[in-house]
């Protein structure tokens, strides 16, 4: 049996969760039994020491603000490694703030890696799955950026990969064509500045999205430049791309180097960058993985079903590529 004491009952009742929902996950998830008297948790099980340690950074962090189901998973993960501890960084400073004025932090280590990065590069990538927050992070700080005159402009762009970048073909304006493929930028732009003050800038020109496509031949100077899904780039694309970059200018490329729109075989303009550029001073490369994803802890396991899934029909591929092969030296 393992005992914390909280001396502050307003930060028992944050630990515990509405309805014992934060409690009740730390049980599930370390397989403890965890009972509260007064101010101290009586935990018992094999793992009632990381349960412990948990709940004294969940103590600490919850007087900071809210706790949510996906923070308590992710320290859980981190106790597992015995580093939890590195989680009361996350909240120093706010990266940027929402237009109704709330403060906007890293949720993982691996955001925070992927924020300093973008802060001390002038061109990063940054790689992972859906739910790592890789777009919504760029475009939070590109905001700040422009709210602070470090940046004139904020360019976002995307290939329309799904209209294979023929968008001459498709009826109606550029805003009608990109619309579709740019709704999760919109999303965030509009939670970050506001819609009525993101129209006066689109306005003013001092918003512009765009199809990648509408990139080429320009010097883009004094911008804040967000490229998003460079999964689907070809490596023609990401060059013409990356040569846009003019004088006082920021470049971030996110992607999912998973989800893949590009015919079978074609090779990822940002994959080919990545192995090109990784040791090119002045680029930033960041990977984030599954424990930084922020979304429903949901999110994680489907992913993890759809990889496992993956990597069973690579191994089907493989067996019969290995019988063909055994066959026809016979």
């Amino acid at each position: 049996m393992t005992e914390f004491v909280v001396k502050d009952m307003l930060t028992v009742k944050n630990i515990v969760g509405q309805l014992d929902q934060n409690i009740n996950l730390i049980m599930e998830k370390l397989d403890v039994k965890i009972s509260i008297s007064d101010d101290t948790f009586k935990i018992d099980g094999e793992n009632s020491e990381i349960a412990k340690n948990v709940l004294m950074v969940l103590s600490k962090k919850s007087k900071s603000g809210d706790v949510d189901l996906n923070d308590i998973s992710y320290i859980i993960d981190l106790a597992r490694e015995h580093r939890e501890n590195e989680v009361l960084n996350l909240n120093d400073k706010p990266i940027a703030f929402t237009a109704n004025g709330r403060s906007l932090f890293p949720k993982t280590i691996g955001q925070k890696r992927y924020i300093e990065s973008i802060n001390n590069n002038d061109i990063v990538f940054g790689t992972g799955p859906a739910g790592t927050g890789k777009t919504y992070l760029a475009i939070a700080l590109a905001c700040q950026a422009f709210r602070n005159k470090q940046f004139e402009r904020i360019i976002l762009t995307r290939p329309a990969v799904e209209a294979g970048e023929s968008l001459g073909f498709l009826p109606g304006d550029l805003k009608e064509k990109v619309d579709p493929y740019l709704r999760p930028v919109y999303d965030a732009l509009f939670e970050i500045i506001g819609g009525e003050q993101y129209q006066k800038y689109i306005e003013k020109g001092l918003i512009e999205i765009a199809p990648l496509a509408y990139m080429r031949g320009r010097t883009l100077d004094k911008s804040f430049i967000i490229l998003d899904e460079a999964q689907n780039t070809t490596p023609e694309q990401m060059k013409m791309f990356l040569t846009r970059l003019g004088y006082s200018s920021k470049m971030v490329i996110t992607g999912d180097l998973t989800q893949t729109d590009l015919p079978r075989g074609k090779m990822s303009g940002l994959k080919n960058a990545i192995e090109l550029l990784r040791r090119t001073k002045g680029i930033g490369i960041e990977e984030l993985q599954k424990v930084d994803i922020v979304r429903h802890p949901l999110v994680r396991k489907v992913i993890e079903v759809y990889e496992q899934e993956a990597l069973r029909l690579e191994k089907i591929r493989e067996d019969k590529k290995k019988e063909k092969e055994n066959k026809n030296e016979e």
